[in-house]
């Protein structure tokens, strides 16, 4: 499988990519865009990942802030960084910058033959001005994944998810664009949950990142933390471990405190899929995907 990753780089992105990697698809490009922190941040996080963990594929500065609202990030949650940890860092890469062509880049990957399969793990900001930009190559996607969403509360406002409420007039955008769209939300990501006592054997500098992503939950008083952008990259890879039901999605625009909510209405002729249900044991295979293996 090859595919496109659009990403705000936080840890659990870091995740998805590896669980990606893990289940042998080919990321061809990733696009960057602000949301979990602001892109300076983004950008840093993917030089360190490319040098740490040795991922090859080209990165594409994309978007600074969203279409119309003000930028919000989740630093207060995730540190400055966009990724806490129990020791180790990602590295700090001093080195050449991405250049600032994410729109032109992935609308150039698309217009190539094949399967055009992309993973959104951010706010959709990118995703949108590709289809305000570049119409006949955003009807090329073959399938869009999105971490974002929720049919039910939210958990950056009582009615909104992150990732939409960090940019709801491109979840508006893309969510109008008639797309096949596969959308990710906190409800089934919910349903994929760890603590302390499933902490794969891994490397040091996943095992302190992993550590600092579990404590955003211990943190709160909870026993664990769920799992999110891994989440929707098994759903890309191995899509047969969810239920999935056809519905329309509707964004909310409006200044009140609906702004960013996702509604969700059952429509068999609709080009969105949400999941109902796991099938599988997700929280294992997503876990599973940083186990360190053999000779490693």
């Amino acid at each position: 499988m090859s595919l496109w990753v659009d990403t705000d780089y936080g840890f659990d992105d870091l995740w998805a990519l590896l669980l990606l990697r893990r289940y042998g698809a080919t990321v061809e490009g990733i696009s960057l865009v602000a949301g979990n922190s602001p892109l300076p941040q983004v950008i840093a996080n993917a030089l360190g990942a490319a040098q740490a963990y040795g991922f090859d594929a080209p990165l594409h500065a994309g978007a600074d802030r969203p279409l119309k609202r003000e930028p919000e990030t989740a630093q207060a949650i995730l540190g400055d960084r966009g990724m806490d940890s129990r020791g180790c860092f990602l590295p700090d890469v001093d080195g050449p910058q991405p250049p600032a062509d994410a729109i032109e880049a992935l609308a150039g990957w698309l217009m190539q033959g094949g399967s055009r399969e992309v993973l959104a793990l951010g706010p959709l900001t990118n995703i949108a001005l590709l289809v305000q930009a570049h119409p006949e190559a955003a009807a090329r996607i073959t399938r869009l994944v999105w971490m974002g969403g929720s049919n039910g509360p939210g958990n950056h406002s009582p009615l909104a998810e992150f990732n939409a409420l960090c940019d709801p007039e491109a979840a508006d955008v893309v969510a109008r664009a008639g797309l096949p769209l596969d959308v990710i939300d906190l409800m089934i990501c919910r349903q994929a949950r760890f603590g302390p006592a499933d902490m794969p054997q891994t490397d040091p500098l996943t095992a302190d990142l992993l550590g600092g992503y579990l404590d955003i939950g211990l943190s709160r008083g909870r026993d664990g933390m769920a799992i999110y952008d891994p989440v929707a990259a098994l759903a890309l890879v191995r899509p047969e471990a969810f239920d999935f039901a056809r519905q329309t999605l509707q964004v909310s625009v409006a200044a009140d405190d609906t702004y960013g909510a996702t509604t969700f209405t059952a429509d068999a002729a609709g080009l969105t899929r949400l999941p109902t249900a796991p099938r599988e044991d997700i929280a294992h295979l997503c876990l599973d995907a940083l186990r360190q293996e053999d000779g490693q």
